[in-house]
């Protein structure tokens, strides 16, 4: 019998309004322990599948379900699923924390969890302060500590990194990856696969209501490398930096710069691996780590989603 705990699942999901085809027969499955980006351009449909993922939108065909079951047939769905679609709207007058304890009895929580979450999204010493002066990052880490009242197993959240800095960037990467490692589905919308190119395990891409592409980053990678579209450079490391960089200099004058953080390694401009390794073994260097250039995902997920049907396609992410 094949489990369905954490599994959510679209199938040949459509829906029109009007004339306007908004979602177009989109199949796809996540399951859990894993982050997974649901990514398009704006416009791309992202929000109506997410909204008929939690019955907010009736599709005009298909299906989809979160442990195999509509949204509407979950007893306690906020136990079950949490989601945060918007920045939330947050009575200015009331404090963090009562606006989790207004909200804790429609999910079926004591008061105590209003706390934890506060502490889990980083709003502990924020609790009393009232909501409407909090900037937009504090309101979305606000949003968060409401998707998580429930201690669901399956996260659906529709751009979190909008308001964050840098450092609400990282924190929020910290948090997903913390969640996920406890084995929750966490699905995560981004019209930017950069905010979310560190974050995720797989990809979901669609375009104009229709999948693009679905697999792990890994694969998205690989599709990005057959494509042409890694960067030509190498990082070279050896125990003996000193002689590295005096053979880097003499074959390939001015190309090489240092790695912050790694002294033993120089990243080597317009070089291959295969080219930089051969170098080496040529020149007696003993060679620890050898890395090609970075796929440019950025590229790769512009070609997929400007109507490129030629581009190859991943099998569907497992569960």
């Amino acid at each position: 019998m094949t489990t369905t705990h954490g599994v959510v699942r679209v199938e040949h999901l459509t829906k029109s309004f009007g004339p306007v085809l908004a979602v177009d027969d989109l199949t796809f499955e996540i399951g859990p322990g894993r982050v997974t980006g649901f990514l398009g351009p704006n416009g791309a449909g992202k929000t109506t599948t997410l909204r008929m993922l939690l019955g907010l939108v009736t599709p005009t065909s298909g299906t989809a379900t979160i442990d195999g079951r509509s949204y509407v047939d979950i007893p306690r769905p906020g136990r079950t699923v949490g989601a945060a679609l918007e920045a939330s709207s947050f009575h200015p007058g009331r404090t963090a924390r009562d606006h989790l304890r207004v909200l804790a009895p429609q999910v079926g929580v004591p008061t105590r969890r209003c706390d934890e979450v506060l502490e889990l999204v980083g709003l502990k010493d924020a609790a009393r302060r009232r909501a409407g002066g909090f900037s937009m990052g504090m309101r979305q880490r606000l949003g968060l500590a409401a998707t998580l009242l429930g201690d669901p197993q399956v996260l659906l959240l529709d751009e979190p990194a909008n308001g964050l800095d840098p450092q609400g960037i990282a924190w929020l990467r910290s948090l997903l990856r913390y969640l996920a490692g406890e084995g929750r589905t966490v699905l995560v919308s981004s019209h930017v696969l950069s905010e979310v190119q560190q974050t995720v395990d797989d990809v979901v891409i669609i375009a104009k209501g229709r999948l693009v592409h679905a697999s792990s980053l890994a694969d998205l990678e690989a599709l990005g490398r057959r494509e042409g579209l890694a960067r030509r450079s190498t990082l070279i490391a050896s125990p003996d930096p000193a002689r590295l960089a005096r053979m880097v200099e003499e074959r390939w004058p001015g190309r090489a710069t240092p790695v912050p953080g790694r002294p033993d390694a120089l990243l080597i401009a317009d070089v291959t691996a295969a080219e930089a390794g051969a170098a080496a073994f040529a020149a007696g260097v003993e060679v620890h780590e050898l890395v090609p250039g970075e796929v440019n995902l950025e590229e790769v997920f512009l070609r997929l989603t400007n109507g490129d049907t030629d581009a190859p396609s991943a099998p569907e992410v497992a569960a």
